[in-house]
């Protein structure tokens, strides 16, 4: 495997065990929208470069300006980070949990920043036939037994979700057992409006219900690190008092706020070749070649391979031939012929399929 860090998207391993430039990999191991920065980001970045010779703006007043206004929530709800990962280190820090709750499988950093902040991670599995869901009943018990719970909605390397009213009872239930509930939705934007199920519009009401969210997989801009928490005010307050001054840089916080203005076109056309891509990929993949694939909302897939591969020998075989999958085997819940591939536009996906093709009558 080349998830030496634990993640998707490692070019520099992935060119020293294949002996293919960086460059030249197709990368499916990593979720970023395959249409790329909006050009408008771009040149605001590149006009953002004649002022990195002065500090940014160390309260981020524009982009939590623009946020506000497109969110519909309060300035004083709102906490950008360096990432979504730094929002859910500010809120370890600031909670300072003993113990963590998960729900496997799910995002990696979840128990990897727990433990390093020092909290015991406590976790159950999601079942197979429910999209990897926890029960309720479940999750209302390990909520009982941990100061904090991390819960992807939708899920990571899943492309599941909670339905509105789920949400609504374990926000209810954190508030009884005094349990901080993270609701990671990095993946939230890849979802139509209408079909997504957040607590966004009544996040104030939860006194203990933090919302985390990227801004770097749906605009791609994944080498900036840009996300943000929005939470009732007192909160929010917790956070930033934890953060590290200037922790998100000037390039970033001008992406972000182009990012907030005229893009409509741009989201509208992600999400509608999601869709359309995703169905593709899933027939495929099902229909030639005996997968088996549960029902993402996302810009991803979790595959199940069907015997004798694995997913380290897929992997292997298409990174010699210059396409990167993400190897899931590491995921506690999950197995070694489990992988996790993006959704791309149509000619890439043509390529990974004429390769998948070549390896697949190869055998193991």
């Amino acid at each position: 495997m080349i998830e030496r860090f634990g993640h998707g998207g490692d070019l520099e391993t992935a060119q020293a065990v294949f002996g293919v430039d960086r460059g030249a990999f197709i990368d499916y191991s990593a979720n970023i929208n395959p249409l790329g920065p909006p050009q408008h980001v771009l040149a605001r970045v590149q006009q953002e470069l004649r002022d990195v010779v002065h500090y940014p703006d160390p309260d981020h007043r524009r982009l939590r300006a623009l946020l506000s206004e497109a969110l519909h929530v309060d300035e004083s709800m709102i906490c950008i980070g360096n990432g979504a990962a730094e929002c859910m280190a500010l809120a370890l820090l600031a909670m300072a949990p003993s113990r963590v709750g998960v729900i496997y499988p799910c995002f990696s950093e979840y128990a990897e920043l727990s433990r390093k902040f020092g909290a015991e991670v406590i976790g159950i599995h999601g079942y197979a036939e429910q999209g990897f869901r926890a029960e309720l009943n479940e999750i209302a018990g390990l909520m009982q037994d941990v100061d904090l719970l991390f819960l992807g909605q939708p899920n990571n390397p899943t492309g599941v979700q909670y339905d509105l009213e789920e949400l609504e009872q374990l926000a209810a239930i954190a508030a009884d057992t005094d349990t901080m509930l993270i609701i990671d939705e990095a993946f939230m934007d890849f979802i139509a409006p209408d079909r997504q199920a957040t607590l966004l519009p009544c996040v104030e009401q939860y006194s203990h219900v933090i919302l985390i969210r990227s801004m770097t997989k749906f605009y791609a801009i994944p080498g900036l690190r840009l996300g943000y928490a929005v939470a009732g005010p007192s909160l929010i307050h917790r956070l930033k008092s934890k953060q590290v001054t200037w922790s998100v840089n000037r390039l970033a916080l001008a992406a972000g706020e182009a990012c907030l203005v005229d893009c409509e076109e741009y989201e509208a056309v992600t999400r509608e070749q999601t869709v359309i891509e995703r169905n593709y990929m899933i027939e495929r993949l099902e229909q030639e070649f005996g997968c088996q694939t549960w029902p993402s909302l996302v810009n991803f897939i979790l595959v199940r391979l069907p015997k004798p591969w694995t997913a380290e020998q897929l992997q292997t075989k298409l990174g010699l031939k210059g396409i990167l999958i993400r190897s899931c085997a590491m995921y506690e819940g999950l197995s070694e012929t489990d992988i996790r591939l993006a959704v791309k536009d149509r000619e890439r996906n043509e390529i990974l399929f004429n390769k998948l093709i070549e390896v697949w009558q190869g055998g193991v």
